[in-house]
């Protein structure tokens, strides 16, 4: 029974590593992308480097133009989106509604 024993114990720590490491980050990921996909022109965005603004263009080659004050524009990649600081910076917004 001992080496079946040990290949139980080795195949319950498998299980709890991806119940508790990969399937959470798996569904991080799944809900970045989907965000990401779901910008549209006009909606609030953080970056992950903290700059506030609001998308104004989204080209074709992955990118977006954000305008972050009056006249002021940024190029930013999609993946320099943050959902986490976006959402927390729109909750407020939405609440007040």
């Amino acid at each position: 029974m001992g080496g079946w024993g040990s290949m139980i114990f080795f195949g319950g720590m498998i299980l709890v590593m991806w119940l508790f490491m990969i399937r959470p980050q798996t569904k991080k990921a799944k809900a970045q992308k989907t965000f990401i996909d779901s910008l549209r022109e006009g909606d609030k965005i953080v970056s992950i480097a903290g700059i506030h603004g609001k998308v104004k263009k989204i080209n074709d080659n992955g990118t977006l133009q954000v305008e972050v004050s009056p006249g002021t524009f940024f190029t930013m990649e999609r993946s320099a989106i943050s959902m986490e600081y976006t959402n927390a910076q729109n909750k407020p917004a939405d609440a007040a509604k």
